[in-house]
């Protein structure tokens, strides 16, 4: 029997808590409700979670907090709800290690889809046998993974949310090549994707707080255009 994934519902407003764990179950997953910040940092030890939808706006501990305290021990992707729509609290979500972001109301079948998507995008680091087709990038000090998600950095490996090493792989896959960021935002978010083109300023800005310059690669940004990954040949 195949195990049901687990998605954590943080949201105060219990019915719109219970209107998203319906259609979630419909989906065949397992859910659990909380309704406040503490009890969301202690559900990731006692439910382990393989998403978590987040509320901005909870009692005592707010969204954001939480979403720090998660990202202080653990990759879990993080979508974060809110009706808060400025770009600001985007960008901020974003920088603090959210992997999507709504809008309050939105459309209880879209959510569904992105957890779907997000949730096919993260993949834990498993064993992989040789025959299968590996995604993956080498330089001195760095291996990007992608078939089973993981970085090794400096012989560490590294964690980070799978937007994040989908964009780095994506970049040291076609090393001196100058993206757009329209153009990442494609690759990486999907055509479909509505926000910011300074979701993918956020992104490498956590990357290089990770990943330092080295000696013969870097990130480097293309001033008034976007980044490519540079190799000194």
């Amino acid at each position: 029997m195949v195990n049901k994934q687990k998605i954590l519902i943080v949201d105060d407003d219990n019915n719109i808590a219970e209107l998203i764990a319906l259609y979630l179950t419909k989906e065949c997953f397992e859910t659990m409700i909380v309704n406040d910040g503490e009890s969301a940092i202690t559900a990731v030890d006692s439910f382990g979670p393989n998403l978590i939808l987040l509320d901005l706006m909870l009692p005592g501990i707010d969204g954001y907090q939480v979403c720090r305290e998660v990202r202080a021990k653990s990759s879990i992707p993080i979508i974060m709800l809110s009706a808060k729509g400025e770009i600001f609290d985007k960008v901020l979500g974003l920088e603090l290690g959210a992997d999507d972001y709504m809008e309050k109301p939105f459309d209880s079948k879209e959510l569904v889809a992105r957890a779907k998507a997000v949730l096919r995008r993260y993949k834990p680091v498993a064993a992989i046998p040789e025959s299968s087709n590996i995604k993956s990038v080498e330089y001195p000090n760095l291996i990007v993974n992608q078939t089973n998600y993981s970085v090794i950095y400096m012989g560490q490996t590294v964690d980070m949310p799978p937007k994040e090493l989908e964009l780095l792989y994506f970049l040291a896959a076609s090393p001196n090549h100058v993206f757009t960021r329209e153009q990442l935002l494609d690759q990486i978010w999907g055509y479909e994707y509505i926000g910011d083109t300074r979701t993918v300023d956020v992104h490498i800005k956590r990357l290089r707080e990770k990943i330092k310059d080295h000696d013969t690669w870097r990130i480097a940004t293309i001033w008034g255009i976007g980044y490519k990954f540079e190799v000194k040949m």
